[in-house]
């Protein structure tokens, strides 16, 4: 008899003990296998992707050369000719990456704040410009203020952190009101507050001092420069402020 009893709870104790083995691990995979929480969607949507050409048309245009293309997923000036190219969009506080390389000797730019109207001429005209540049061959790279990472013209950058023409930069421009970073490959190498009395004193003796709108615009279009030489740009993205 009491051994009988023994039996019949040692068989309960181990079903049980089963029971919630297996529980445990459903509840383990369930967990591992749920949807994304709306937060967690939420922090992914704050990034736009702008690494499509969908993205992009010329400068006081609606269209877009087609000398811009996509090569190897990157978005390409394959030659001279294809003309700036703009955002569709309009931003004003934000945060921005993008991958760039240059091809030899090469030039290019990317700008914010660029306004599009009949009495501005071309985009260098309202938005500041961040270098990218080959600083080992393009003459620009002679003049402080003309290099890789440089607030072009106006303002140069603290330490070089360029790579070589043909290896991947990564760049991050972050513009929070008038406050302006540039980074370049994980290092801060230019900060300036725009409108401030020492930006006002470096745009006075720079190429843009009689430009009335140069700088002044609170948002605008982000833009890619055409300066004739090949360059790529990849993995660009953007969120607001």
């Amino acid at each position: 008899m009491n051994r009988c009893i023994l039996s019949i709870f040692s068989g309960l104790a181990f079903t049980v003990l089963l029971a919630c083995s297996s529980g445990g691990s459903s509840s383990e995979e369930a967990t591992a296998e749920a949807e994304p929480t709306m937060e967690t969607e939420t922090m992914a949507d704050e990034w736009q992707d702008l690494s499509s050409l969908d993205a992009w048309r010329n400068y006081k245009a609606d269209t877009l050369s087609d000398k811009w293309r996509m090569e190897d997923g990157a978005i390409t000036l394959t030659e001279k000719g294809g003309g700036d190219i703009v955002t569709k969009e309009e931003y004003d506080n934000f945060e921005l990456e993008i991958e760039w390389k240059i091809s030899e000797g090469g030039n290019s730019g990317m700008f914010f704040n660029v306004v599009e109207s009949d009495d501005i001429g071309p985009i260098w005209h309202s938005g500041p410009e961040y270098q990218f540049l080959d600083n080992e061959r393009h003459k620009d790279a002679q003049i402080r203020k003309h290099r890789a990472g440089d607030n072009y013209d106006v303002q140069q950058s603290t330490v070089e952190t360029v790579k070589p023409a043909g290896e991947w930069n990564m760049t991050r421009l972050v513009v929070n009101g008038n406050q302006v970073e540039h980074y370049l490959n994980g290092e801060k190498v230019v900060e300036y507050e725009l409108g401030s009395q020492a930006w006002q004193d470096s745009v006075a003796a720079s190429k843009f001092a009689e430009l009335p709108m140069y700088g002044k615009a609170e948002k605008g279009h982000i833009a890619l420069q055409d300066h004739g030489d090949k360059v790529w740009f990849r993995n660009i993205r953007i969120r607001e402020m």
